[in-house]
């Protein structure tokens, strides 16, 4: 085997420890993944599933491998027409879960995306685990409470355009579902301070 073939096997071997470490995982497959299927099995096509594998990696070279057999599941998602190729070291799941797990790991991407940006951890102001771990809990209780206070106020904006809302009304007393709704306020904030005579 040449180098660039050794190469790609170490690549693909954290498969090998995984497994035997009784850790599953999902994830995409590679377009240039060389591989023979081993054994097919039938799918449900109705579900968006086109097809499920049991897979053995390749090099471009000789063919051999170092690999332990994996699963490969075939998905094409009826909303965008995409297909895709998702492995897993799991044999036990049926394909469709399969299918949806990887589609839940999308959403947390994008739910990890959307803080980044919009709560802008883009650099993180201590270096320890605790500094760390505080900063994206503080994100996150944030966020928490925005979604919540969108769910409350049954109102059609995003929570990007309910951040900002808020960040342009930080110091103005007034119900937040006013707020949110556009409503004018409906009663005046009491005085911050009254002064009182006392008499003895």
């Amino acid at each position: 085997m040449t180098k660039s073939g050794c190469w790609k096997l170490k690549q693909l071997q954290p498969h090998n420890k995984l497994t035997e470490q009784g850790v599953f995982f999902v994830t995409r497959l590679r377009r240039n993944a060389q591989y023979r299927v081993l054994e097919r099995r039938e799918v449900n096509k109705a579900q968006g599933l086109t097809s499920d594998q049991t897979i053995e990696y390749r090099s471009n070279d000789d063919g051999s491998t170092a690999l332990i057999p994996i699963r490969r599941i075939g998905y094409r998602d009826p909303e965008t027409g995409k297909h895709y190729e998702f492995i897993t070291n799991n044999f036990a799941w049926s394909a469709k879960t399969v299918a949806d797990i990887y589609r839940q790991r999308w959403q947390v991407e994008l739910f990890f995306k959307w803080i980044k940006q919009n709560l802008k951890i883009k650099a993180f102001l201590g270096t320890s685990e605790n500094a760390v771990m505080t900063q994206i809990l503080v994100a996150l209780c944030l966020y928490l409470s925005l979604a919540f206070l969108r769910f409350q106020s049954k109102v059609d904006k995003s929570l990007r355009q309910i951040l900002r809302l808020l960040q342009m009304n930080l110091f103005a007393r007034r119900s937040l579902v006013e707020l949110l709704k556009g409503q004018k306020q409906t009663n005046a904030p009491p005085p911050q301070l009254k002064l009182a005579l006392v008499r003895n």
